[in-house]
């Protein structure tokens, strides 16, 4: 499943009446079909974009700072800078110690994280409603401050080396996940390459780019702010310009869009994977961005295909045939040029080209006779409850009105999302299962257990 509807199906968004921001430079209101949420916008004289959503439903408040930089920002040779800030960015800043910024939070009650993706990189953390002003605090001193020392450095780039051994080379199945996109987008590299960073380039990184990168990508106008929960919005304003007001903008490095990656035949590859104990194989179909009429549909068609065990490859692989562990559907999700994938565990004794061909035959019935309006109307049904009650928390909500404004310039957009994917027809689910998978536009990965045989190690 993709992150955009796992998202939706794991969470819930909080029916919130948007409201109309009343004294702030740049706030704007919006109508919605989730007509209870109340979203207030407004941006800095430094350019730091803000998201306010209050609800006093629980006692806490969630901060959530998006930076607009994620590994496809990253120049070739110097991958996982952007997944190495998400550690050096809790290595301590002017007015706090190594550490300290999870000590904090913790000792108040709260919790504290961050993550990097292909798209961006956030930090994020839950407090008691009245330590709102501890979290700006903490987040301002960092985007201000940040301590980039050769020991900080050494340090992390080492927790990194260690986590890519540990969760990525040594773990089954995972490197596959790297070499799908690697094999699919080909010489498109800003989704080709890893979030996590290759070895060698992390070993080769020298202090002085990882300077450059905090100064190109961590200013006040190349973030948002993204605040929910207890709070009252005047005050909440009133302590952003006096944390974050002062902090200096940069001058932005806009990402320059790639031509889209080209495929005019099928690409196809084994890998063997010591750590694995049973044959796999992902498939991977270029798509448009998220978005997109088409990706919306696209959307919907991976449910019916692999939500659940009612779902059309599930019943098929696992159930009736016996021939698969798991199987996997969805789209990747990300901001520009995207991938539709298939992941499949096989079952003892069965070989990938098996299942293959069942998925193969699926995607080929579907576009020949479309799907059950019953069908379509389940997934409806999961989409429309998992947006009601999905983003229910409010680090959650903060995450997705932060990721809303960043990605497509306006939080307000989150709450129109319901009306995209219940206008999906029967009619674009199977034009889209049409357009989409030819074998022209395929990439197939065959995963093997053990080691390849010396006849192709040698090779």
């Amino acid at each position: 499943m993709g992150s955009a509807l796992a998202a939706l199906l794991l969470a819930s968004v909080f029916v919130i009446q948007f409201g109309l921001a009343r004294g702030y430079a740049g706030a704007e209101p919006a109508a919605s079909t989730l007509p209870n949420l109340q979203v207030i916008r407004a941006t800095l004289d430094n350019g730091l974009r803000v998201v306010m959503s209050e609800d006093h439903t629980v006692p806490t408040v969630a901060v959530a700072v998006y930076y607009d930089v994620g590994s496809r920002n990253e120049a070739k040779g110097r991958s996982g800078l952007a997944h190495l800030f998400e550690h050096m960015m809790f290595q301590g800043s002017a007015n706090i110690g190594k550490g300290e910024h999870f000590s904090l939070i913790i000792n108040r009650g709260g919790d504290a994280n961050g993550t990097t993706s292909n798209d961006r990189t956030n930090y994020f953390e839950t407090l008691p409603a009245n330590e709102l002003a501890l979290g700006f605090w903490l987040e301002a001193d960092r985007m201000r401050s940040l301590a980039i020392t050769q020991e900080n450095f050494e340090n992390q780039r080492q927790t990194v080396m260690e986590e890519r051994r540990q969760r990525i080379d040594n773990q089954p199945y995972i490197p596959s996940m790297l070499r799908i996109n690697e094999l699919a987008y080909g010489d498109y590299w800003p989704y080709a390459h890893s979030t996590i960073g290759d070895m060698q380039d992390l070993i080769d990184a020298p202090l002085e780019s990882v300077q450059e990168f905090f100064d190109t990508y961590y200013a006040p106008n190349n973030a948002v702010l993204s605040i929910s929960g207890d709070f009252d919005p005047k005050e909440a304003m009133r302590l952003i310009e006096k944390y974050f007001g002062d902090i200096p903008s940069r001058e932005r490095t806009p990402f320059v869009e790639p031509a889209p990656p080209k495929q005019t035949s099928e690409r196809a590859e084994t890998m063997y994977d010591p750590n694995a104990t049973l044959p796999a194989f992902h498939l991977a179909y270029h798509i448009p961005a998220n978005r997109t009429p088409d990706h919306y549909a696209l959307e919907m068609l991976s449910l019916i295909l692999g939500d659940g065990e009612s779902s059309r490859l599930y019943q098929t692989l696992l159930k009736q045939k016996e021939i698969c562990q798991d199987v996997a559907v969805g789209t990747d999700d990300r901001r520009g040029p995207d991938l539709f994938s298939i992941w499949v565990v096989m079952s003892s004794g069965h070989a990938p080209k098996e299942a293959q061909a069942v998925v193969y035959s699926e995607l080929h019935r579907i576009a020949k006779k479309g799907v059950t309006a019953r069908e379509l109307e389940k997934v409806k049904n999961r989409v429309s409850a998992a947006l009601v009650f999905g983003l229910q928390s409010n680090m959650a909500r903060a995450k997705r009105l932060a990721e809303s404004e960043l990605y497509w310039g306006d939080a307000n957009l989150l709450m129109l999302e319901l009306d995209h994917y219940l206008a999906v027809s029967r009619e674009d689910v199977q034009r889209v299962a049409k357009k989409y998978f030819d074998a022209s536009n395929r990439t197939a990965l065959d995963v093997l257990p053990g080691l390849p045989p010396a006849s192709e190690e040698k090779r």
